[in-house]
């Protein structure tokens, strides 16, 4: 093959992982002309109301598979997190590269952590994952949306609409913005979204040329882990309408997976973890979901959904 596009939001942290894609080819594959086509997603235009309002996180990679769909792009570089857990027909994953840091990472002009926030103090974030983690253990402080790239969220807090903001770590350390960080939030305390840190590669179904041409990106340990972490989410219908996080770690040959789901405003938690073989994500992540299940997951999971559909869009 002498020639790949690869279809990528134009956000700056988007256009870096596909910067860093194309550059991980060319190493592979000096004689391959590599372009990026850069095109703006319906998560990217729709920026006044949470993402949980207007088709969750689908909106950021339906165009980018239209383009593959067309010919017009031959693969496409996502945020992991961000990928549906379900995938349209004809499209699927070809590579997961290695994870960067998976935690979330408090950042603010003012203040250290979240335990030096006043009572009051504005918490800005685009989770509902994020906003029932800290609602659950500071009450007192007041949590509001916020949308927009890493570029737009940073500038909103730098103008003051916010007293700290939490951002994935990993964004911020691939845009070379590793100062913004007061702290970063130990997995025990916030626990990551499924596939959070790690980005993916995806092709039509109908170019096995391509998914040998990437399998040399593919990072097993991290495949491995993230393949547990979505089926926890996929159990339940994951989607950013869902308070939910799971992260999973390798050592060995063995994986240990923790899940959790929540109402958005902390008050009904469900937790559990277990251990198993790590070349069998799957099971392991469906053995979890049953150990959230029998502490009623799916009552918490159905206030999570009335609740979302009882609250005002912005």
């Amino acid at each position: 093959m002498n020639r790949l596009v690869i279809a990528s939001r134009e956000s700056r942290l988007a256009m870096w992982q596909a910067e860093h894609v194309r550059a991980k080819l060319a190493q592979l594959y000096p004689h391959c002309t590599i372009e990026i086509l850069g095109m703006t997603t319906r998560g990217d235009q729709i920026l006044d109301r949470t993402l949980s309002k207007v088709g969750g996180k689908g909106l950021f990679v339906k165009e980018l598979e239209v383009a593959m769909a067309e010919g017009r792009a031959d693969l496409a570089v996502h945020s992991l997190k961000d990928v549906p857990m379900e995938l349209p027909d004809g499209f699927e994953l070809a590579a997961v590269l290695e994870r960067e840091d998976p935690r979330d990472a408090f950042v603010s002009n003012d203040y250290a952590s979240l335990d030096d926030l006043p009572p009051g103090a504005v918490v800005g974030t685009s989770s509902l994952r994020r906003q029932a983690l800290i609602a659950a253990r500071y009450p007192h402080l007041v949590i509001k949306p916020l949308r927009g790239n890493l570029d737009t969220r940073l500038g909103k807090l730098d103008r003051g609409d916010y007293a700290a903001i939490i951002l994935a770590a990993a964004g911020l350390k691939r845009l070379g913005l590793p100062q913004r960080i007061k702290a970063c939030l130990e997995p025990e305390t916030s626990l990551p979204a499924a596939g959070q840190g790690a980005m993916a590669i995806e092709i039509r179904s109908d170019r096995p040329e391509l998914l040998a041409l990437l399998a040399p990106l593919n990072h097993r340990p991290t495949a491995l882990s993230v393949a547990a972490e979505r089926k926890v989410s996929q159990v339940f219908g994951g989607s950013c309408q869902i308070p939910l996080a799971a992260h999973a770690t390798i050592d060995g040959g063995t994986m240990h997976l923790r899940a959790m789901v929540a109402t958005p405003d902390g008050t009904r938690f469900a937790r559990a973890e277990s251990s198993g073989v790590a070349d069998a994500p799957d099971g392991l992540g469906e053995r979890v979901a049953e150990l959230l299940r029998m502490q009623d997951a799916e009552a918490i999971l159905d206030l999570c959904r009335q609740q979302s559909d009882a609250a005002p869009d912005a």
